[in-house]
């Protein structure tokens, strides 16, 4: 699988299966709490191919499904061809359903939250077509002056989450007992702060550590990027409504650049590089506030799937027994409402 897309990192499965090592401690349950399925041109990921990944080793018991602008309805009332996407995922769940890992048994699917309070009947042809499996909407949010860091199939307005009609459909997600994924880059953690402090009956989930940024307009100022995250990270967690995912950090815009080195890096090389941001997170937020994913296949351009889960436990392996399946399993379980 390869992308043309300079927004995804390309997937070179050669140099994957260099550096590809065996699972450790492949018996921890894991909930990957993160994925996608894509079809797109030069750009396709499904079922088959994401579970080809799970089974290279770890447990990974069930996952999280994250909107991706796939299968959308080609025609009928706009607002409502996300609701094909819900459709999809919910009959591939089913047709996986003896698999392995549980595929999709939380789907988080995408409602233009613009709609404000009339975006109700998106969440309720949601709630009809995937049932008990839809457990959220994300309706991405990244925005900054530097333009080249926005996919431009998301790229959204200014100042979004202050918005009045947004906060007005963002609320309606607390009637049909939804939470809420963020996915925007760090300088507007504090518009996020905003939004979840008001609505405090809204679980909200922050995904990818919180949007680090490395390249572009931020290229230059890695110290300032990390000080400025980490005192935003500090002050979300404050809030108990709030939860934080742990991963999304094979991205492009993260800048660490694994995708340029000769071999696909190490679980080691990794853990050793995320530690100082993923200890900032599991401090702040504590394990029972923290979950770790995959983010596959954006993030399969940078590492394999099973060094990335294996990196995951090296960064947890000096915490205690329920630390760590709070980490792996138990956060994710929780806040997605598996019932697992």
């Amino acid at each position: 699988m390869t992308t043309a897309s300079t927004n995804y990192l390309p997937v070179r499965e050669d140099w994957l299966a260099k550096g590809k090592e065996t699972a450790i401690e492949p018996a921890l349950p894991i909930i990957d709490a993160h994925h996608h399925f894509y079809e797109r041109p030069g750009w396709n990921y499904k079922a088959d191919e994401y579970l080809a990944d799970t089974a290279s080793g770890h447990n990974i018991v069930a996952s999280v499904y994250m909107q991706a602008l796939t299968r959308y309805r080609h025609d009928g009332d706009e607002a409502l061809r996300p609701v094909g996407e819900t459709e999809y995922v919910r009959q591939v769940a089913d047709h996986y359903a003896e698999a392995k890992t549980k595929v999709a048994s939380g789907i988080v699917s995408y409602a233009n939250l613009l709609l404000g309070k009339d975006v109700s009947r998106v969440l309720a042809a949601h709630r009809e077509a995937g049932g008990a499996r839809v457990k959220g909407i994300r309706h991405l949010t990244s925005w900054d002056a530097d333009k080249s860091l926005a996919n431009p199939l998301s790229a959204v307005p200014q100042g979004l989450l202050l918005d009045k009609r947004y906060r007005e459909g963002y609320a309606e997600l607390a009637k049909y007992g939804m939470s809420y994924d963020a996915w925007l880059f760090f300088p507007q953690l504090p518009e996020l702060f905003d939004l979840a402090k008001a609505h405090p009956e809204v679980p909200v989930i922050i995904d990818h550590c919180g949007g680090v940024v490395r390249i572009g307009a931020y290229a230059g100022q890695r110290d300032e990027v990390f000080t400025t995250w980490r005192k935003h990270i500090r002050e979300l967690s404050r809030l108990p409504n709030v939860y934080i995912k742990l991963g999304g950090l094979g991205m492009r815009i993260n800048g660490f650049d694994f995708d340029k080195l000769n071999v696909s890096p190490s679980s080691k090389l990794l853990a050793d590089t995320w530690k100082p941001w993923i200890d900032t997170c599991i401090e702040a937020f504590g394990p029972n506030r923290a979950m770790f994913e995959g983010n596959f296949p954006v993030d399969k351009g940078s590492y394999s799937y099973v060094n990335c889960w294996n990196a995951f436990k090296l960064l947890t392996q000096e915490m205690s027994a329920d630390e760590r399946k709070a980490l792996l399993f138990g956060t994710a379980n929780q806040a997605y409402r598996l019932g697992l």
